[in-house]
């Protein structure tokens, strides 16, 4: 069974940054693709940044592009995000998430389409001063 164990999130001020971790067990990440999605209350689920494990290739949101980098350690087998230039509107509960990498013919869809399959219990990340 597909679990992850997600750490790294908390209360930050904005424009400051944090860096979630996502440590996979039961499977090897580098079988899937992986994501970070978010959760802000009374609004649906946000694809963040999604990464493809056939080609490396990535996808980010627009509202996180330039801030968020999304990165992975096979041999931890851990997917990371690295949050910079935090803002108030940043603050939501944080999943990762992964897929099998044929579901999609490309990464962008994991993010922005149905929902994947196996999902983290998520992490708060609360952006105020």
């Amino acid at each position: 069974q597909l679990q992850f164990v997600e750490s790294g999130g908390g209360l930050v001020q904005p424009g400051g940054s944090l860096r979630l971790s996502c440590v996979a067990a039961g499977f090897s990440l580098d079988y899937y693709n992986i994501g970070w999605f978010r959760q802000a209350p009374g609004k649906m689920h946000e694809g963040v940044s999604c990464m493809s494990t056939l080609d490396g290739s990535t996808y980010y949101a627009d509202s996180v592009k330039g801030r968020f980098t999304i990165s992975r350690d096979i041999a931890l087998n851990t997917v990371y995000l690295q949050m910079n230039s935090l803002k108030p509107e940043d603050t939501a509960v944080y999943y990762c998430a992964a897929e099998n990498p044929y579901v999609h013919s490309n990464i962008q869809s994991m993010c922005v389409t149905d929902p994947p399959d196996y999902w983290g219990q998520g992490t708060q990340v609360t952006v105020s001063s």
